[in-house]
């Protein structure tokens, strides 16, 4: 059984690459695909590109082509529950389109329209997989919650304010809900896990440079740990 495993930017597969034994390379749609074993594993670990529309191109080709099983996206995102601190980790329970905005046709903010679902939950074994994997890292707080996703990189703290009293989120990134919309379309089960790389205020430009390696490698801790507990 195969999972896959993404992350949208370099750092947030490097390690992984590092890791791996690699057995093939595949390239479809400009997104190189490694296939081979990861923490004794049957992987395929991508670099899909940022934003949702990368993170959908990515996900289907995973499904289709390599025929995975299961998909976990982790990488980096922006703090919006009040708890959490830069390195803290998220395990989504669900994801959601904050820029989703058909409003003004009388459809509710993150609403799909024509669509039943439009919050997407994870997968409740890849959620207790990653709540266990998280368990052997002392040092690090981990949150449950739902993940945003949007096509825009937040660093206003009056965003952060509206994304966390009314959408309810967690952590906010740019492509975690896409994602969750391909998998659940496909019936393919699905987590995203964040560790945060700022608090997605005024500073987040600043952290999300400084603090962007030190989240990737606690996020990759979390799944390498998953994926030794994956055919447990």
């Amino acid at each position: 059984m195969t999972i896959g495993v993404i992350g949208a930017m370099e750092e947030e597969v490097a390690l992984f690459l590092e890791e791996m034994e690699t057995e093939q390379v595949e390239e479809h749609a400009g997104i190189r695909y490694h296939r081979g074993r990861l923490a004794g594993t049957d992987a395929v670990v991508c670099k899909s590109g940022v934003g949702k529309v990368n993170a959908a191109i990515c996900t289907q080709i995973l499904i289709d082509r390599f025929n995975v099983k299961a998909i976990v996206f982790t990488g980096v995102a922006g703090a919006l529950h009040p708890d959490l601190d830069i390195g803290d980790l998220v395990i989504s329970t669900s994801c959601q389109q904050h820029d989703m905005d058909v409003t003004a046709l009388g459809f509710a903010p993150g609403q799909i329209p024509f669509q039943a679902v439009s919050v997407f939950p994870a997968d409740e074994r890849l959620i207790r997989l990653a709540e266990e994997a998280a368990q052997q890292a002392a040092d690090v707080k981990t949150v449950k919650g739902k993940v945003l996703s949007g096509d825009q990189f937040i660093s206003s703290s009056e965003k952060v304010a509206e994304l966390r009293e009314k959408w309810e989120g967690v952590c906010v990134e740019m492509e975690g809900a896409a994602v969750a919309h391909v998998c659940y379309a496909n019936r393919v089960p699905y987590v995203v896990i964040r560790s945060m790389s700022d608090r997605a205020d005024h500073s987040a430009n600043v952290n999300f440079a400084e603090f962007t390696k030190l989240a990737a490698e606690r996020s990759c801790a979390i799944v390498r740990e998953m994926l030794n507990r994956w055919n447990g």
